[in-house]
């Protein structure tokens, strides 16, 4: 098989990290994928804040988790059901204590889907690198504090994408989740 195809196939969503370090070679390369998706008129309005600082990421866990877990108690019984496992194992059911936070911000008429591309670039670039990533919408649940804008140097305008999470996995990679058939018209 392609070796980009079995790249995709082989991407999960990774909840689960061992605490260890990536390197500088490999953070490099994740951002470097990210930068080279494709955005409109080469317009590439993203730009990249990479947390790996073991104390502030403790810090964002801490201001995220009660956020969570006020989303969680208005969300369905089968949202609830779906991340009671993950509750029940990790301390940050956030950024499930990733060593590495990205957060992707971007400005501009086509940036929901450059930075969308953006992303998915640098999860399949780590997964290439034998690394796991999630894409964590909770993440966002902290834009609103001041500290946080600050240090993302957030302008009036950008939006965060993600934020992404990587590392090495505790473990094996989940496996593959059930998908449903494309549903595809050929004129």
């Amino acid at each position: 098989m392609n070796q980009i195809i079995e790249n995709i196939n082989n991407r999960r969503s990774v909840r689960y990290y061992e605490d260890r370090s990536l390197s500088n070679e490999m953070i490099d390369q994740i951002i470097a994928a990210g930068n080279m998706a494709p955005s409109g008129a080469n317009g590439q309005p993203w730009r990249f804040v990479i947390i790996t600082d073991k104390d502030y990421r403790r810090k964002l866990a801490e201001l995220a988790l009660p956020r969570y877990q006020a989303w969680l108690e208005k969300s369905s019984p089968i949202m609830k059901e779906v991340r009671k496992q993950i509750d029940a194992v990790s301390a940050d059911p956030v950024y499930y204590s990733a060593p590495m936070i990205v957060f992707v911000i971007g400005q501009g008429n086509t940036a929901d889907l450059d930075c969308a591309m953006a992303c998915e670039n640098m999860m399949l670039a780590a997964r290439s690198l034998g690394l796991g990533s999630c894409w964590v919408y909770f993440g966002q649940l902290i834009l609103d504090v001041a500290e946080v804008r600050q240090m993302l140097e957030l302008k009036e305008g950008e939006k965060v994408y993600g934020p992404l999470v990587f590392g090495y996995p505790k473990g094996d990679f989940p496996p593959s989740p059930p998908k449903k058939p494309p549903v595809i018209k050929v004129i």
